[in-house]
């Protein structure tokens, strides 16, 4: 008996389901990927089909993942190419700073309506004793992230650092490149768009480079960041009160290591597919807990964010050119926006005021110290102190980007600080023994030096298909050992 065709269950996968959105590790996107690899390879040599190919596949893929929110992304792409093809064309300065202004305030706009709309009215009804109730809004997927994409485009016609496009299709697919629509990493036009009408070329690095980023992304995800998640941490931070303070510390160590798995596997899952379909995207984390300064780690974590933060706000407001005083304001205000980018909480408002703070104080450190800090910082036990204090440092941070309130956080911190008992460590151990194996193996991990990456991608392309194939399934079969019931969705989705 051949198995019956059912069609309704086939359409309803064609449709966007809100309890299973479309991401890199859903079976689905093995299907659409497949088919748009093939479609694409048959029209490499047409620029405006493979183009168009990419611009629909991008769109669906978003429609898969958010719903009816892709038709933000369709809007906010035909005003910002209008908008940033004004800029260019016009002589006056007075109308391009207007045409500038209209265009952040239009994608500013957006983003506060949809993600801090709700925030603010709370806040106006705690200071005013107002009754105004929440709005029903829903966050789109991706918003965070395509904003600031579009605000960098104009910004960087405005400068007069970059010629806009004349064909929307490129712009569009700038905006929805679907790699890296729905979390990032948060890429320049500049860097983006002329890699668009480059001839279609693969070489035997690029597919190893691409592969090694998309399973060792998949493995960080999937394996070690849910494990973490649904043995341990999430029913921690849920009722911290309900645990000892070795089982809080544990639980901050176990989020340090999941939030780096999830995001970063996520970006390099991202960055691989992108090197697979011809597109250079710049690495997204470059191992930031080996950081050994708060001013090194934002060098290193969510690259992309770093660097914008820096180069549309921070050097904007002044940077380091007006005075000291002024640089560590600027930092401040930096960081603390950068907070708020995350999520419309006063828990990430510490959470980037802690940063900035901890960054000014580190530069005023450094500027007061220089000569002492050179000296010692080419001995081991420096380096080691200094990679203690900095990685305890981001992992205390942690505990407010992750908490759902305030009270929670300072909670978790209580448990931690005046009900830290080591006696129980032998039960602790029995108890939770594979997760503290699967976390301290997480860092281990991310302390593996990057020499050894490059020699391990080298001998994957001399191994050929069958190496891929062992890597492959290999994989498959450690996820179907590890895979639960619950789907744990990306930390950074829900910005």
């Amino acid at each position: 008996m051949f198995p019956t065709f059912d069609l309704d269950k086939f359409l309803h996968q064609l449709v966007y389901d809100e309890n299973n959105p479309l991401l890199f590790n859903n079976g689905f996107f093995v299907y659409l990927f497949f088919i748009f690899i093939i479609l694409y390879y048959l029209l490499r040599n047409n620029l405006t089909a493979r183009t168009n190919l990419f611009c629909l596949t991008s769109l669906y893929f978003f429609y898969k993942a958010s719903g009816y929110f892709v038709v933000l992304v369709i809007i906010s792409a035909i005003a910002d190419f209008l908008i940033s093809n004004a800029i260019y064309k016009s002589k006056s300065l007075i109308k391009k700073k207007a045409l500038l202004i209209f265009s952040i305030t239009l994608n500013l706009g957006l983003l506060f309506y949809f993600k801090y709309s709700n925030f603010a009215i709370q806040i106006l009804n705690d200071i005013f004793l107002f009754q105004v109730h929440p709005l029903n809004i829903l966050l789109p997927v991706g918003i965070s992230f395509y904003t600031f994409e579009n605000i960098s485009y104009t910004v960087d016609v405005y400068r007069g650092e970059f010629v806009p496009v004349k064909k929307f299709n490129e712009y569009l697919l700038f905006l929805s490149f679907f790699p890296k629509l729905v979390m990032g990493p948060i890429v320049r036009a500049k860097d983006f768009i002329p890699q668009i009408t480059l001839p279609f070329h693969i070489t035997k690095e690029d597919f190893a480079n691409g592969f090694v980023l998309i399973v060792s992304g998949l493995f960080k995800k999937l394996i070690i960041s849910d494990y973490i998640t649904l043995n341990y941490v999430n029913y921690i931070f849920d009722a911290p009160e309900r645990y000892s303070g070795l089982e809080c510390l544990f639980a901050v160590y176990g989020y340090a290591v999941v939030i780096y798995c999830d995001f970063s596997g996520y970006s390099n899952i991202a960055i691989g597919i992108a090197q697979w379909l011809g597109f250079k995207i710049p690495p997204n984390f470059l191992y930031p807990y080996q950081s050994l300064d708060i001013t090194d780690f934002w060098r290193r974590w969510h690259i992309s964010l770093s660097n914008w933060l820096r180069d549309y706000l921070y050097i904007p407001l002044g940077g380091n050119r007006k005075g000291k005083l002024r640089q560590y304001l600027n930092l401040a205000a930096t960081m603390l926006l950068g907070g708020l980018w995350h999520g419309a909480s006063f828990n990430f408002i510490i959470w980037g005021g802690l940063h900035g703070i901890a960054l000014s104080i580190h530069k005023l450190w450094h500027q007061a110290t220089k000569k002492i800090t050179n000296h010692w910082q080419k001995f081991g036990i420096y380096q080691f102190f200094s990679l203690l204090l900095t990685f305890n440092f981001v992992c205390f941070c942690w505990i407010f980007f992750k908490a759902s309130s305030l009270t929670e956080a300072v909670t978790m911190i209580n448990q931690i600080c005046y009900h830290l008992n080591f006696s129980v460590w032998n039960r602790f151990w029995e108890n939770y023994h594979s997760v503290i194996i699967m976390i301290a193996f997480g860092l281990g991990l991310h302390f593996i030096p990057a020499r050894y990456n490059h020699r391990f991608t080298l001998g994957l392309q001399r191994i050929g298909l069958v190496g891929y194939a062992i890597i492959f399934l290999l994989l498959v079969l450690t996820y179907g050992y590890f895979k639960s019931s619950d789907q744990v969705l990306p930390i950074y989705l829900q910005f």
